[in-house]
């Protein structure tokens, strides 16, 4: 190679390191952006490091999202709802920037209620023993089993296009299987997901939520980067697998024993979901939340699946007046 042609590359080379320097650069500033005020925090929850923001006044509100995304699906609602709480948003453990421990045969470190006892960890550090709860998709499934086992620490519950994750495994048909491919998928033996998903992470990406109803459409530029990015980071993948294996084996085995022992949910549990979404098509959301919750309430808004961002308006109205409903 001559000399000429290996400066040219070396110059095309830190070009493109600055272009990518200046693309993280600009992602951060859009992530705080995005968040208003709120400032970011990291909580040691036994060892496991849980991310997040925090911000705003009132009564403790905690958030948690979704696969494959993080604490930045509630970015179209952050600042409104900073006006009327202490909001904690934040990446649950093996997602985003949280930690991303070892697993075990039985998955236990990412069964829902290890992640559930994470976010209670996180809330008692900021002094909050009893709060609301609003969740999405794999948080929903997170904070179910936190109200199963935290039953003193969940105020008021809603929860986001999800039915029980038992009964959805239980009622499993052709086009369920079809529609969430990927329950089926990342539930395989590792390394066989990590290592198709690691051939392209950004295009797992963009294809399973692009897939969906409103396609990429609702997702601001900077949050669905942070999404790429997320998945991208060292250990995400498996950590996304290992969420969705403990579904599949030991969530079930906690699921069926609170079955067997009679116990449901305390709280007041409010259900929203996506009208052209696979919960309406394939699930009687109500129906199956009353076998296992006792104070159920909740309907279909017009959207798919990815609430917070495809119809933050009606969002924030169902929890403005679902959360204030025991207000003085």
């Amino acid at each position: 190679m001559s000399s000429v042609s290996m400066v040219a590359r070396m110059a095309a080379h830190r070009r493109s390191r600055v272009r990518a320097y200046n693309h993280r650069q600009r992602h951060e500033q859009e992530n705080i952006m995005s968040f208003g005020d709120y400032e970011p925090f990291r909580v040691d929850a036994a060892g496991v490091d849980i991310v997040g923001m925090k911000g705003g006044d009132g009564p403790p509100l905690l958030l948690m999202h979704g696969h494959p995304q993080t604490h930045e699906i509630w970015h179209k609602c952050a600042g409104e709802l900073a006006k009327h709480f202490t909001v904690i948003a934040t990446d649950l453990r093996g997602y985003g920037a949280s930690g991303k421990p070892a697993s075990d045969a039985h998955h236990t470190p990412y069964s829902k209620r290890a992640m559930a006892a994470d976010q209670v960890a996180v809330m008692r550090h900021f002094g909050f023993e009893r709060f609301l709860v609003c969740a999405h998709d794999r948080g929903a499934r997170v904070a179910h089993r936190m109200a199963m086992d935290f039953p003193n620490a969940v105020d008021r519950l809603m929860l986001l296009d999800i039915a029980p994750t038992l009964a959805m495994y239980e009622a499993t048909d052709r086009e369920f299987a079809t529609a969430y491919f990927h329950w089926f998928f990342l539930i395989q033996p590792t390394p066989l997901p990590e290592l198709l998903i690691g051939g392209n992470p950004a295009a797992y990406i963009d294809r399973v939520m692009g897939n969906r109803h409103a396609g990429l459409a609702p997702f601001a530029p900077h949050a669905l980067q942070a999404y790429r990015d997320a998945l991208a980071s060292p250990g995400a993948i498996f950590a996304m697998c290992e969420d969705y294996r403990a579904s599949a084996s030991i969530d079930l085995e906690h699921d069926r024993a609170d079955l067997e022992r009679g116990l449901k949910v305390a709280s007041p549990l409010r259900v929203l979901w996506g009208r052209e979404g696979v919960i309406e098509r394939c699930f009687d959301a109500l129906e199956q939340w009353r076998r296992v919750a006792r104070d159920v309430s909740g309907r279909a808004l017009p959207c798919g699946h990815y609430i917070p961002e495809e119809q933050p308006e009606m969002l924030l109205a169902e929890m403005l007046a679902f959360f204030a409903a025991d207000a003085p």
